[in-house]
């Protein structure tokens, strides 16, 4: 079929409605998004010669670029990650070098960034609003960071760096995903499966039949065999509760190298990446990959976010110590006398909180099957911020079976947003974690508001037979994290794209509604509403949920230190690190852990080949922004207690007050103001360390 056929009613080149995920194809993505770069390039270079230094003869023309890729190339990024093939990858890469290439174009537009200049000098600034403004300096610091003042062969070799980057982020993400993918441990004892919870058994029987298709005989959960993965809703649990200690050291050693060696090896791409990265920066006229990632966030320097590293470090330090102290001492009063090892410590660990907290995930994953928790989740959203949810079945295109689509309606009934859900693991072709997109933004074309579409994707426990899925509780509160942000991205007021929703927020302050969110898990009325026995229908027990809320900062010192390595190797690897050194971007990670992790690393940890949110990522440089944004839920979510968390009337009128600031100004505000807004004040730390029981 030639691409002209390959053109006629191609999904991807649609200009209203939403996308029509079922009809896309691999074969249909080539063709479709060349079409919309090539009308793209003509559409800018009639921009370029008809610009003016005012906001409708700026901004308002270079927003006509934007709705063919919200239709031609984000849907295909997005099944790239959730409906990932060999023929879509195929497509995706072709394309990706010259989506990559106009973006370039069309950043280092010199017309453009001269009429952008002149409309910031100029008299007409002073009639825009504030949002107007955070655009406009927005788009001049994008150009500036894209090499808008560099020429000849530095603005060539910029140019090509970009596209090396693009191309590495990509090879990186899809070696994690074939290496997770790739790797599977074959449980055939039944005796290595005992005090297995029921949701292990059944995802490891369904593995093993997955990965054997053709066997006579299908695995059962009962009587297994099991193959477990590399994948978190897998690996987690088998950790946490496999007593051979022999197939948790080999499991643990396939996900800490995991993608460091064969064909799928991350290893060199490394330092490339952060070689290529250094290399822009100092192109850029920074000292390092850090300074240009800090340009456009919160945190002012890279020394303000490692003083913020002390002071969370000093915090946990001595608590994460007794939390290791206290593990040992239960393995050893259980009889095992053998030196604890990082493959001991989940296992261990879950055993301390079993007997600590007197209860198991799977007593508790029963009471938390996915319907209900939906339904609670979106009762909390009408009670704080006075929206209603409703899913939508008929003429909606999914991706897969399991997806979902709801509507957003506001207090008046009218429809505001809309998201996809993709809730349940798919490792065959979905990437892991969880992680909001968006589908469609609000945005104002002609004299009607686009209304903005989300995308939440999970990877929880999915049905097995006729049990449906439960959920554990901490699948629960990646749920609600996910929630927050789409509630930023849907609940925007903000009718120019580019500041609407999580758009012009700086990243380190964008997780602030995601983590708040998450505080709702243990707020005793709202937990209560998530659960119902999925047999019985009965709500938690009470003695249930005062376990639950006693054990909510086990290990936080622990957890809390984990983060900060993360965190720290990141800045540290894109601000002080010499990538063509002596010293592997792995040392590094293996010094700062000395300061952070009370067992060592083991020396053959390669956990950096993984580290998707930094190498094929948005994360870059910027990984600490969890805990910057964490300090401001933290404090936000104190507003809520400090007017009683029962008192119906005062936490109505504080979330809304919450909806019409952190989710409704988007970036439309510099994030301090917002908080501000909301808060009457400036974050303190305080908060998070009372929240986190380190204080």
């Amino acid at each position: 079929m030639t691409d002209d056929l390959q053109l006629i009613n191609n999904p991807l080149l649609a200009t209203s409605g939403l996308p029509d995920f079922a009809a896309i194809r691999p074969s249909r993505i080539v063709p479709a998004v060349q079409r919309v770069l090539s009308d793209a390039a003509k559409r800018l270079e009639d921009i370029e010669r008809n610009l003016a230094p005012t906001w409708e003869g700026t901004i308002g023309r270079l927003e006509e670029l934007d709705p063919p890729f919200e239709y031609g190339w984000k849907p295909v990024g997005h099944l790239f990650g959730v409906m990932n093939s060999d023929e879509l990858r195929t497509a995706y890469e072709t394309v990706l070098p010259e989506v990559v290439q106009f973006g370039l174009r069309s950043s280092q537009s010199e017309p453009i960034y001269r009429a952008l200049k002149g409309l910031k000098e100029g008299a007409a600034w002073q009639s825009l609003s504030e949002p107007q403004r955070r655009i406009v300096s927005d788009r001049i610091k994008s150009a500036e960071l894209s090499g808008i003042a560099l020429t000849g062969e530095n603005r060539e070799r910029f140019n090509a760096i970009e596209q090396e980057l693009s191309q590495l982020a990509t090879d990186f993400s899809n070696h994690v995903l074939d290496a997770t993918r790739a790797f599977g441990l074959e449980i055939t004892s039944a005796a290595d499966a005992e005090g297995w919870p029921s949701t292990l058994r059944n995802q490891g029987s369904r593995s093993w039949n997955t990965a054997n298709p053709d066997a006579q005989t299908k695995a059962t959960p009962e009587a297994g065999p099991w193959r477990v993965t590399l994948e978190a809703s897998l690996f987690t649990p088998f950790m946490e509760h496999c007593g051979n200690r022999e197939l948790r050291e080999q499991l643990y050693r396939a996900f800490v190298t995991r993608a460091s060696f064969g064909t799928v090896d991350n290893s060199p791409l490394i330092p490339k990446i952060l070689s290529l990265r250094l290399e822009k920066s100092r192109l850029l006229g920074y000292q390092n990959f850090a300074e240009v990632s800090l340009a456009r966030k919160m945190a002012p320097s890279v020394d303000a976010v490692r003083q913020m590293f002390r002071q969370l470090r000093d915090a946990s330090w001595d608590a994460a110590v007794r939390d290791i102290d206290d593990i040992k001492a239960l393995k050893a009063s259980r009889g095992d006398t053998t030196e604890l090892k990082a493959w001991d410590v989940p296992y261990w660990a879950e055993r301390l909180r079993e007997e600590r907290y007197s209860y198991t995930d799977d007593e508790l994953r029963p009471y938390f099957p996915f319907e209900t928790v939906l339904d609670g989740l979106f009762k909390l959203l009408t009670r704080l911020f006075g929206v209603t949810v409703h899913q939508v079945s008929k003429g909606i295109s999914v991706w897969h079976p399991d997806v979902r689509y709801y509507e957003v309606h506001d207090e008046s009934g009218a429809k505001i947003a809309a998201f996809f859900l993709d809730p349940y693991s798919r490792p065959e072709n979905k990437r892991s974690g969880a992680w909001m997109d968006d589908c469609l933004g609000r945005r104002k074309i002609g004299d009607r508001i686009q209304l903005p579409v989300a995308h939440l994707v999970c990877n929880q426990t999915p049905p097995h037979g006729d049990t449906p899925s439960l959920m554990s509780f901490r699948e629960v509160e990646t749920l609600f994290h996910e929630m927050g942000h789409g509630l930023q991205h849907m609940l925007t007021r903000v009718d120019f794209a580019d500041a609407a929703g999580i758009n012009g927020i700086e990243w380190d302050a964008v997780e602030l509604p995601s983590q708040f969110m998450e505080n709702w898990c243990y707020h005793r009325p709202t937990l209560l509403s998530l659960t119902g026995h999925f047999k019985t229908g009965e709500p938690l027990p009470e003695a249930l949920f005062e376990k639950i809320r006693a054990a909510k900062n086990y290990r936080a010192g622990s957890m809390m230190l984990r983060q900060l390595l993360f965190g720290m190797t990141d800045i540290a690897l894109h601000s002080d690190y010499d990538p063509a050194g002596n010293e592997s971007a792995h040392d590094v990670n293996r010094r700062l852990s000395e300061q952070t992790s009370v067992l060592p690393l083991l020396p053959e940890d390669r956990s950096l080949c993984s580290f998707q949110h930094i190498f094929s990522g948005g994360y870059a440089a910027g990984y600490y922004s969890y805990k910057w944004s964490e300090i401001l839920s933290a404090d936000a979510f104190s507003a809520f207690e400090e007017v009683g968390l029962d008192n119906e009337a005062k936490v109505a009128e504080t979330g809304r007050r919450f909806r019409d600031t952190v989710l409704a100004l988007g970036g439309g505000c510099h994030p301090m103001e917002v908080f501000r807004a909301f808060r009457g004040r400036e974050p303190e730390v305080d908060a998070l360390l009372k929240h986190s029981g380190l204080s």
